[in-house]
């Protein structure tokens, strides 16, 4: 529910309790225009307890003034409102001690118009401010301090499971980053001085072997692909200074191109759409193994065919590689290459094709130009992002077993209390026979003993009286006055 609506409910409330005293007053009958001065300050004090919840609660102690417990009990809610609001719990005490001392003064105020006894004035305080003011004053308070309290937990736990995020990032990367130098100081060694040593034997094979000179070209070549893909697994472990940033880009291809071109391939470019720089990592590498993997096929099985390599880039990104026939005899390889390049580009979302095609080979893969598969797939329960922090509503069980039950230990004595009073302003008898009538006597009987027996009865416009109806007449009312020591002195028969 809307606060502003909330309130306004909480006013009209606390607005029309307090009037019920006009038709249904709580012990003497007091003036009309004080009844209504109460219910109107009892309902202005629930926005106020919202914006200024310390004047809030100093301000509950008029109401002790007047004669109208109606008004006075809704401010408990006021009170348990406002002191959630409060953050320092001595500045809230203070306001409690000052606004007992003031209801203490505002109620001695009322006790002696009223003339009541010593020990009615003191039970009547003691009850507003233990149960008026104290208890809903401890119980917004406590629940106040829960507030800031559950919000540090929330922040803590957000900082503890982002440090256990980037913890384990940073082990990670170390594992990788040792993996890559392990790697890069064993195996690329090994296979620059076979490259190196294939070379070599590639000149002497010419000279003196040439029925092996074949054989020898496709070990350099092979040593010389398995240089480059080592490179390439060591720039995907982040550690590698060798790995093209470019990779995958319109450059990154022509320069494919243009080395193919060089070792006597007859190989031509088609680049449609944007360039490729600023697309995502693992596309661009996708795209550089399908063309460089394509190529080398054509090297080793189809060098004297006219080839075309085609980039589209648009909603998703095609690279397509096409060579036509070739008078060179066609070998069998082993497709492990083809079966890389199917495994790669299916692991961001692709789809991989390699067929024969109109005499010649066509590789195709079709890409999403923005892949939704995680780069890294840890092991098996590894964390690749901080879990979302808790949040009020996971504390709603909790919130609810103990913010709710001290808000409504703090509400059920100010909702009794009003409740009780209602039922006897309301229920009350408010009438006697005439016999009764005529057996009271004047300057004898106490207003408390007509009270507890008869009710309050409804207010005159006469000071100090009250009218009761007549039990055994519907056309006759009795009034009775009484002085200001609370005894009768005056009693008359009305007609309706």
């Amino acid at each position: 529910m809307n606060v502003k609506v909330r309130d306004w409910l909480w006013m009209a409330s606390a607005f029309l309790l307090a009037l019920v005293t006009l038709v249904a007053p709580l012990g003497r009958p007091g003036q009309w225009w004080l009844v209504v001065g109460s219910a109107v300050w009892a309902a202005a004090l629930v926005p106020v307890s919202g914006r200024w919840p310390m004047w809030a609660i100093v301000l509950t102690a008029p109401l002790n003034a007047v004669n109208n417990l109606l008004a006075l009990a809704p401010t408990s809610l006021v009170i348990f409102r406002a002191a959630r609001s409060v953050r320092s719990q001595g500045r809230l005490w203070a306001l409690i001690g000052v606004t007992a001392v003031l209801q203490a003064g505002f109620g001695g105020l009322y006790a002696w118009r009223a003339g009541d006894s010593a020990t009615e004035y003191v039970l009547g305080t003691a009850f507003t401010v233990v149960f008026l003011l104290v208890f809903p004053a401890v119980s917004g308070g406590l629940i106040g301090r829960r507030k800031p309290l559950t919000q540090v937990l929330m922040e803590r736990n957000d900082y503890l499971e982002h440090t256990r995020v980037l913890t384990a990032n940073t082990a990670r990367s170390a594992t990788r980053a040792h993996i890559a130098s392990e790697m890069h100081d064993m195996l690329s060694h090994r296979l620059r001085q076979l490259t190196a040593h294939a070379a070599t034997l590639e000149q002497s094979a010419a000279e003196q072997a040439p029925e092996l000179r074949e054989q020898v070209e496709l070990i350099r070549k092979t040593s010389a692909v398995a240089m480059e893909e080592l490179r390439e697994i060591l720039g995907v472990l982040g550690t590698s200074s060798d790995a093209h940033e470019d990779a995958g880009t319109r450059t990154d291809v022509e320069r494919l191109v243009a080395a193919s071109t060089a070792a006597g391939v007859s190989v031509v470019l088609q680049w449609s759409g944007d360039d490729l720089s600023d697309a995502d990592a693992r596309l661009r590498r996708a795209v550089h193994r399908v063309v460089r993997e394509a190529l080398t096929n054509v090297h080793k099985h189809a060098p004297s065919a006219r080839t075309r390599v085609s980039v589209l880039v648009a909603e998703r990104v095609r690279v397509e590689v096409v060579n036509g026939p070739s008078g060179e005899p066609r070998g069998g390889g082993t497709r492990r290459g083809l079966i890389g390049l199917e495994e790669r580009v299916e692991l961001i979302g692709g789809t991989f094709q390699a067929v024969r095609y109109a005499g010649g080979f066509r590789v195709a893969a079709d890409l999403p130009l923005h892949p939704v598969v995680q780069e890294e797939t840890g092991a098996a329960g590894a964390v690749v992002e901080a879990p979302p922090p808790i949040t009020a509503e996971i504390l709603t069980v909790p919130r609810v077993v103990g913010g709710g039950c001290l808000a409504t230990l703090a509400v059920v004595p100010a909702l009794g209390t009003a409740f009780v009073l209602l039922i006897v302003a309301v229920f009350g008898r408010g009438e006697m026979s005439r016999q009764e009538f005529t057996d009271l006597r004047v300057s004898v009987v106490h207003e408390e003993e007509i009270t507890e027996t008869y009710g309050f009865g409804v207010a005159t416009d006469n000071a100090g009286c009250s009218r009761y109806h007549a039990r055994d007449s519907d056309d006759i009312d009795f009034e009775l006055c009484f002085d200001e020591y609370g005894v009768l002195d005056d009693k008359r028969e009305l007609a309706r």
